[in-house]
């Protein structure tokens, strides 16, 4: 495998159909949302949630609300990627509107995701008249899922890579993908694979949480949405140290980091607020 990473060059076009190109990194996204799919729904099977066995769950069967929430979701989930990275990289796109569309090109931001699509998520469950938080405690086990597999459309793009390294899991680096600063360099490290094993790790310990606290009849819904949210952040925290691509800083530290400390404060906080409360129950919010 890892003569394989160093021996091959990646490139972001999967295949040409006429005049339209597939892309890589679009493609396993969308491979990443039907794994997270079928990760959420082989939870909701395997524990007979649709037949209400969680007890205070509304009525409403749980496999045709997940499909539904899928669509708000994807909505939310790329609007908020697209929107968050334009700001994130605002030098670059004014004055190339354009370029704001071409989301097969990259550019998706997973804290946009995480943002958008929670948002999206929460009024969702508004509508239909669901508790987020147990939404969003199964929502959380299929996202780790989907990043797991999509993160790996930034290897073709060649992006998402660390410092110069000479590990025998190097990937080599184009060039032109190169920053000036690391020009001679060739391996580098693939800080993209790191977040995708992460990402598996992630989302094997939430879905034996939820698997755990469905057997046992835990009505304390929204805590594994909070861990999760503390597991991605203090993860990409640490990645961030690796990576070498400009990024804007934040009292001296990079964007992505501050983010990451933000919600690890702000789910860290909010669980050992909720653990001051009882009978938490699945009550909307």
């Amino acid at each position: 495998m890892f003569n394989f990473l160093q021996a091959y060059h990646p490139q972001p076009i999967l295949m040409k159909i006429g005049p339209f190109e597939v892309h890589w990194y679009g493609f396993l996204m969308v491979i990443g949302g039907l794994v997270g799919l079928v990760v959420i729904l082989s939870l909701v099977k395997r524990f007979d949630i649709e037949k209400g066995d969680v007890g205070a769950l509304r009525a409403t069967p749980l496999r045709p609300l997940f499909h539904d929430l899928l669509l708000y979701f994807v909505i939310g989930a790329v609007i908020g990627a697209r929107v968050y990275y334009v700001l994130y990289a605002w030098e670059m796109y004014r004055g190339n509107w354009f370029d704001v569309l071409k989301i097969w090109q990259g550019g998706l931001a997973i804290h946009g995701i995480m943002l958008g699509g929670f948002a999206a998520t929460y009024l969702f469950c508004r509508i239909k008249k669901q508790s987020f938080w147990f939404i969003a405690d199964f929502a959380v086990v299929g996202l780790a899922a989907a990043q797991a597999v999509g993160r790996a459309g930034n290897y073709f793009n060649q992006e998402i890579f660390g410092k110069p390294t000479s590990l025998p899991w190097g990937v080599p680096i184009d060039a032109v993908n190169r920053p000036a600063a690391f020009a001679a360099a060739e391996y580098f490290h693939p800080v993209f694979l790191y977040e995708c094993l992460g990402n598996l790790a992630i989302a094997v310990i939430l879905f034996l949480i939820m698997r755990w606290r469905l057997k046992e009849g835990d009505r304390q819904t929204g805590n594994v949405f909070l861990l999760y949210l503390v597991l991605y952040s203090a993860q990409r925290f640490l990645l961030e140290f690796l990576r070498v691509d400009y990024s804007p800083l934040i009292s001296g530290i990079r964007w992505a980091q501050a983010v990451s400390v933000a919600l690890v404060i702000f789910a860290l906080g909010l669980l050992l607020y909720r653990r001051r409360r009882k009978n938490v129950g699945l009550s909307a919010i």
